[in-house]
């Protein structure tokens, strides 16, 4: 009986890690909650940049993170490879070589970390649909003390995160505070 039940235990929490308790509407800035409202419209006007003057090598890259339609999130616990597409503004595409990151619950719900590379995120994540995570959290440099979502308004970061395929998730930064129109952080596995 007991094995059940820690099995019923264990299903319901990957079932439902992601945060859904309300709070994300009261915590979220009133410039972080238009970035999320505008995404349709900024997330299309950065990729139409990026795709008229990025190099073909970065554009296919681009096009093959954003690949597939959203699917529930499924268990995304565990280490990722991650990297970082910079879509539109100072230059029309960037794409760097992979990172580390790791996603895990952390006793409040899932907490996602970039654990390589010089630009760092980490946060947490709330329920937005089946298919879409909100991910409210934090930017830091490497070597600095990393940051809590509101402890430093020009660090704070929004995005959607989707699964776009059995091994790769994408979080979708709309309006990035530095360099790029939108910020694509592409897990894969």
């Amino acid at each position: 009986m007991k094995t059940l039940f820690a099995i019923f235990a264990a299903l319901l929490v990957l079932s439902s890690p992601a945060r859904a308790d309300g709070v994300l509407d009261q915590i979220l800035t009133p410039v972080d909650k238009a970035r999320l409202a505008n995404f349709d419209q900024s997330s299309a006007a950065a990729l139409r940049e990026a795709r008229a003057g990025g190099d073909p090598a970065d554009v296919a890259v681009l096009d093959k993170a954003l690949a597939g339609q959203a699917m529930p999130i499924g268990n995304p616990l565990g280490a990722w490879s991650c990297r970082v597409i910079k879509v539109g503004g100072t230059l029309p595409l960037t794409v760097y070589p992979r990172f580390k990151c790791i996603w895990r619950e952390d006793g409040t719900g899932w907490f996602l970390e970039k654990t390589s590379g010089s630009q760092r995120t980490q946060g947490h994540f709330y329920e937005d649909s089946p298919t879409r995570l909100t991910y409210v959290g934090a930017g830091h440099v490497a070597g600095e003390a990393p940051r809590k979502y509101g402890q430093d308004a020009a660090e704070n970061q929004v995005a959607f995160a989707e699964r776009r395929a059995a091994n790769r998730i994408v979080l979708m930064f709309p309006e990035p505070q530095y360099e790029s129109k939108l910020d694509i952080l592409v897990l894969e596995r």
